[in-house]
């Protein structure tokens, strides 16, 4: 087997000197893995929720356009980065081969369930088949190869959970492990978004967290999203709002919070132009957490500036240390959130 760079930059045709992520073209030809890569035959897709979203309205809906998009993607890049809003997402598969250099240097063995938890937009990718796109959850069955670099982590799917409920948890798992770190108790917390799938996930995290002397306030973009959260019980207080109309909403914040406004903001919108909303809802000195890769650092950075915002902004890593095993937990240890995640994407 040829010697392969534990970040995959072997595999990276154009431009040279770049990491898989950034680059405009990689190898993807999987007739044969380099000495330090794991050959995945991939069974789903999981698509980023602000990368299915621009597809799909590129497609106008149609899932063969949808199909065609994503086709062109892999076969023009050799990995599937949105070239719109430049994200991805991840896949669930199972192992087919593994590198002589990795013997004894991973506990992952020939037919083990994996989901892997780096990004698409990074992952050599051979798509030869789509055989259903399911909209409504941002997942694509295929048949199809994939490649697992050295540096790339991975989540052996539970036996506990349904794989499709597995894999839509940890598609997000960042997001409720970031909010785990960040919220302390007494504190009060806004999450965007708070009906979504991630949204879902950091409200019980946050309101967990900020215990009974803090406050989660649920911004929803629908009477639905809004239903779904307050029959789960994780926020203290939601409301509908177009959360990129940044001036109802900090009303709205203010008018909850008696002025105060929000020590933790967290954003899983897919969807650009919140972050302003996120910005003047959080108190000077406060955090805002982007976890939406609908995220633009320029009007991020430059509209705190303008409005004189000192807050601290934090971009959405989708990964932190143990941030898996905290996301399966939470479906583990809450009833109700595994019924509905259940409902929804299993």
């Amino acid at each position: 087997m040829k010697k392969g760079n534990r970040y995959g930059t072997h595999r990276v045709i154009e431009p040279k000197g770049v990491l898989p992520q950034p680059a405009n073209k990689i190898d993807n030809n999987m007739d044969e893995i380099y000495d330090n890569e794991i050959l995945i035959d991939v069974q789903t897709l999981n698509i980023d929720s602000a990368s299915f979203t621009d597809i799909s309205k590129r497609a106008g809906g149609d899932k063969e356009k949808i199909a065609q998009i994503m086709m062109e993607i892999v076969e023009k890049q050799g990995k599937h980065r949105n070239p719109w809003t430049g994200s991805g997402g991840m896949l669930l598969g199972t192992v087919e081969k593994i590198g002589e250099a990795l013997e004894g240097k991973t506990d992952l063995k020939v037919g083990d369930k994996i989901a892997t938890l780096v990004s698409l937009s990074l992952t050599p990718l051979r798509i030869d088949k789509i055989k259903e796109i399911r909209a409504d959850v941002d997942q694509v069955d295929i048949d199809g190869k994939a490649i697992l670099f050295e540096s790339g982590i991975y989540a052996k799917i539970p036996t506990d959970l349904p794989e499709k409920l597995a894999l839509s948890a940890l598609d997000v798992a960042g997001a409720p492990a970031q909010t785990a770190k960040l919220v302390k108790p007494g504190d009060t917390v806004l999450i965007i978004g708070a009906g979504g799938k991630s949204g879902m996930l950091c409200c019980y995290e946050a309101k967990k967290r900020a215990g009974v002397t803090g406050k989660v306030i649920g911004l929803c973009g629908s009477p639905r999203s809004q239903k779904r959260i307050d029959d789960l019980g994780f926020c203290d207080v939601t409301f509908v709002a177009n959360a990129t109309e940044p001036v109802p909403v900090l009303e709205k914040i203010e008018e909850l919070t008696n002025g105060k406004l929000c020590d933790t903001v967290i954003n899983n919108v897919n969807i650009p132009d919140t972050e302003m909303t996120s910005i003047l809802a959080t108190k000077d000195d406060g955090v805002v957490y982007f976890f939406s890769m609908a995220t633009s650092f320029t009007k991020s950075a430059l509209g705190a500036e303008g409005v004189g915002k000192d807050v601290t902004m934090i971009i959405g890593n989708g990964y932190t240390k143990g941030h898996a095993e905290i996301t399966l937990q939470e479906l583990r240890e809450n009833e109700a959130l595994r019924k509905v995640f259940t409902e929804l994407y299993a």
